[in-house]
């Protein structure tokens, strides 16, 4: 029997944080005992929030952060400017990349190249490139395999810019698509597709809030949530997807919930 994903809850965002960043702490550790490198794809929405509130806390127990060996690249983009304010490379660097002590180092990071705008296939073939030199520089691959993923979860079910019962989900070719149909603004993006996500050594999901409760149930729960692309990426990834979440997000959803205390096992 296949395993299911990791549910963690938690009584508030505090606690979220601390526990978040327990798990990327060893993430990191893993992904350099790999290839001295932690390469990372990063969603918007409220992540970078929680991000740099689990990152930017003082160093502990667990560990510290080396930015340093950190690669970031955008698990989804808009095509507008790196100064816009729909866009995740902006959103990061406003909540999290300008706010790294200069201890903690400074990663890499790959956003869009803006002067494909109006080229979204372009501009999906550029990151898709971007991502290739990265991961295929001692051999070539079938696909990426991202030392984590950090996900958001959309009200309707979606994540990156893979929309419920949209063509790209069908993808199996490209590492990275172009979406000139969003159903929510703005229309023209790129994502990662489902086989890359899939993939990742780790994906976490960040969900909290009342407001994902009806959706969260659906996707943990029903027949049709597992269609959906968070489903998807839950069936896809198994034991490797962990959602952390707030009680509120998740109140009375049937799927067990791991200790508010986790001790990740990250190998």
């Amino acid at each position: 029997m296949a395993k299911q994903p990791n549910l963690y809850a938690f009584g508030d965002v505090d606690h979220l944080a601390k526990s978040l960043r327990k798990y990327l702490l060893q993430c990191q550790s893993t992904g350099v005992e790999r290839h001295n490198a932690f390469k990372v794809a990063v969603s918007g929405g409220s992540l970078p929030t929680t991000l740099a509130k689990a990152l930017l806390a003082p160093s502990d127990e667990n560990g510290f952060v080396d930015f340093s060996k950190w690669e970031i690249f955008f698990a989804d983009e808009r095509a507008v400017p790196l100064d816009h304010e729909d866009s995740n490379y902006k959103l990061l660097k406003d909540e999290l990349l300008d706010k790294i002590p200069a201890d903690l180092g400074k990663p890499v990071v790959h956003p869009i190249d803006v002067k494909y705008m109006d080229d979204v296939q372009g501009m999906a073939d550029q990151y898709q490139d971007a991502i290739m030199k990265s991961f295929a520089a001692k051999d070539s691959v079938k696909i990426p395999i991202f030392d984590l993923l950090l996900l958001g979860c959309g009200p309707d079910g979606h994540t990156c810019s893979l929309f419920p019962g949209h063509e790209l989900l069908r993808e199996s070719d490209a590492w990275v698509a172009p979406i000139e149909d969003s159903p929510k603004p703005p229309a023209k993006r790129i994502t990662l597709t489902l086989p890359v996500v899939t993939h990742g050594a780790k994906i976490a999901f960040v969900a909290t809030g009342d407001g994902k409760r009806d959706i969260l149930r659906q996707i943990l729960d029903t027949e049709e949530g597992r269609s959906l692309p968070c489903g998807l990426v839950n069936e896809g990834g198994a034991e490797r997807v962990s959602w952390f979440t707030d009680t509120g997000a998740v109140e009375g959803a049937s799927w067990e919930i791991m200790s508010d205390d986790p001790q990740f096992e990250i190998n």
